[in-house]
């Protein structure tokens, strides 16, 4: 017989809000959007920041895992814009810095050497700084955040909002050490410090190793996409030829063709090995690309650089559907075909062991440890590239394993999440947050005109969203973390919520069946296994079981207004998480 669903610990009620259990940082998105909705955009900036860091960096820029889990777009298939929302607190908040994590004045004496100021470092000197640690930080160039500066094209990412961003971290009193590149991790090592984190990203872009490669007339004309990015951002690289193919078709695909097109690259195409449903790139990186004109050549593989003359005038591909050759004329080529890790400044002798797959260092998937006590990696470093919602959530992870660390604290004892439970209930039929369904459709994404953003390469192609849009758009949330709960023994099995569910998500059933059976015994078949069913203690009347799919509720309340004797409550979830400054004891557990 399926088991009664707990409640009293935060997994299942955290499932249900699938933005936040899909976000790797595990934002509280819900929340965030309620706050804007109340025109409470520090609070909004400053609740986002918590857990992710960078509210204006990832409001431009995250990869957005939330918004396909979002539960709004099982609805009309188009999720609430989790990510552009965040961008609205950022762009209207007010000055935070008072209300910003500070250093003590007295430090606790230990030290902590951070390689690389990408998002993974200055997460870890986030979370470390507070609590007294002395972090320096060893940048090889002469500006902190990583691939989000170097990699990331203006047009997606001002710089001002990554120098305030990060400028906010190093503020705390992080000793930057810029244009200082770590060439001996033990001669690191050897200094003294307490714990070294290595978060260097993956900062090798991949080659195409095919005939033509090497020629004379072609090298300088085939170019590495991030290494190209950073020289367009530093200045050394500021037109390129009009014909201009792209090979690859990830994001970093599209920040190079994009690029491309505004540095003289009239006739830029993407050429693609495979069909688009295999493209790694995301959607909306996809339509923006469209959108400014760049052609992308599908079921292309790439067999040689054609060199005519000592020149570069074309590629040859095979076409991967007819198997017969093309050649596509151009002028440069850039290569985004994948990144790879680079670690030679690590000696393979000072106790740090590497895989012999892929020669990457071996690194705890829970404690962020490698195999030599007290070096940690994250971000990119650590399993290759991802993006930086991602790296921030390594940071976090391993400023907590830092700080166990140097207190002598073993680091397989993770610290757990806790929870806050709290009633919503105003009245009879009123409740703390806004429980009716807004049918209107997704905002779309004001952009500048192409002439504009064509005009200059610091030029911001998205505008943000207008008051009227944030407005519209808050209210698709479907709160879904203001939680149905259930009080088995106040029920006296009337059936009111299963009739006045507009869903059909809840189901009196008899406590007979496995769960597979179960789901299918429900008002409204259980489909999607991947999302929990809520199960209940037995009735007091006939011991039959109170089940909810936890998949298609609405969390519109009416079962709660419904029931007669408040058996059932909408009870706003918060999760608790845990980080290097609250590990010890500090979480708070709410029993609900």
């Amino acid at each position: 017989m399926p088991r009664a669903t707990d409640v009293a610990s935060p997994h299942h009620y955290h499932k249900v809000v699938d933005c936040q259990y899909a976000c790797p940082a595990h934002t509280n998105v819900p929340e965030y959007l309620r706050l804007i909705a109340q025109g409470r955009y520090t609070e909004s900036y400053l609740l986002n920041r918590e857990s992710n860091v960078f509210p204006g960096i990832l409001g431009r820029t995250c990869d957005r895992p939330c918004e396909p889990a979002c539960r709004r777009g099982r609805i009309d298939g188009k999720p609430v814009a989790i990510c552009r929302l965040k961008r609205v607190a950022a762009d209207l908040r007010n000055d935070v810095t008072p209300y910003l994590p500070k250093a003590p004045s007295i430090r606790n004496g230990k030290r902590v050497a951070l390689i690389g100021a990408g998002p993974a470092s200055l997460t870890v000197a986030n979370d470390l700084l507070p609590l007294g640690y002395d972090v320096v930080i060893y940048e090889k160039h002469a500006r902190a955040g990583g691939l989000m500066r170097f990699n990331i094209p203006a047009f997606r990412l001002p710089e001002r909002v990554l120098d305030e961003e990060t400028g906010y971290i190093i503020d705390m009193g992080a000793d930057v050490r810029y244009n200082t590149e770590v060439t001996s991790l033990g001669a690191l090592i050897d200094e003294g410090y307490d714990a070294v984190f290595i978060g260097s990203g993956a900062p090798k872009g991949k080659e195409l190793d095919i005939p033509g490669r090497w020629d004379d007339g072609a090298r300088e004309h085939i170019h590495i996409g991030i290494e190209w990015l950073g020289s367009v951002h530093f200045g050394h690289i500021e037109k390129i030829a009009p014909r201009v193919l792209i090979i690859g078709v990830g994001n970093t695909a599209m920040d190079c063709c994009r690029t491309s097109r505004r540095l003289g690259g009239t006739h830029t195409k993407v050429v693609a090995r495979r069909s688009r449903q295999f493209f790694k790139a995301s959607p909306w990186e996809l339509e923006d690309a469209g959108e400014e004109g760049i052609e992308i050549v599908e079921n292309h593989s790439p067999k040689r650089f054609v060199i005519e003359n000592g020149t570069l005038v074309g590629m040859e591909f095979e076409r991967t559907e007819t198997n017969d050759t093309v050649i596509i004329p151009c002028d440069d080529v850039i290569l985004a075909i994948g990144q790879d890790n680079a670690f030679p400044w690590i000696e393979r002798d000072i106790g740090i062991e590497f895989d012999a797959k892929w020669d990457m260092p071996i690194v705890d998937k829970a404690s962020f440890a490698s195999t030599k006590p007290g070096v940690f990696f994250g971000g990119d470093a650590a399993w290759g590239p991802q993006n930086i919602i991602w790296a921030v959530e390594h940071g976090h992870q391993a400023a907590i394993s830092i700080h166990q660390y140097a207190q002598g604290l073993p680091l397989d004892d993770r610290p757990t999440q806790g929870m806050n439970l709290t009633s919503t209930k105003m009245g009879m039929h009123s409740w703390a947050y806004s429980n009716d369904f807004n049918p209107s459709p997704r905002s779309t994404m004001l952009h500048a005109e192409l002439v504009e953003r064509f005009s200059a390469i610091g030029v911001e192609v998205e505008l943000g969203f207008t008051p009227e849009q944030t407005a519209t758009e808050v209210e698709r949330c479907l709160n879904c973390d203001v939680e149905t709960h259930f009080e088995a023994s106040l029920c006296i099995e009337c059936d009111a919520c299963v009739d006045v569910c507009p869903v059909s998500c809840l189901t009196i059933a008899p406590n007979v069946a496995d769960e597979v059976d179960l789901r299918m015994l429900l008002s409204a078949p259980a489909q999607n296994a991947t999302q929990d069913l809520y199960v209940s203690p037995s009735l007091p009347q006939t011991k039959r079981i109170m089940v909810k799919d936890e998949d298609i509720c609405l969390h519109c309340g009416l079962c709660a207004e419904r029931c007669p004797t408040a058996a059932w409550d909408m009870k706003k979830f918060s999760l608790v998480l845990p980080y290097a400054f609250n590990v010890d004891g500090t979480l708070e557990m709410v029993s609900v």
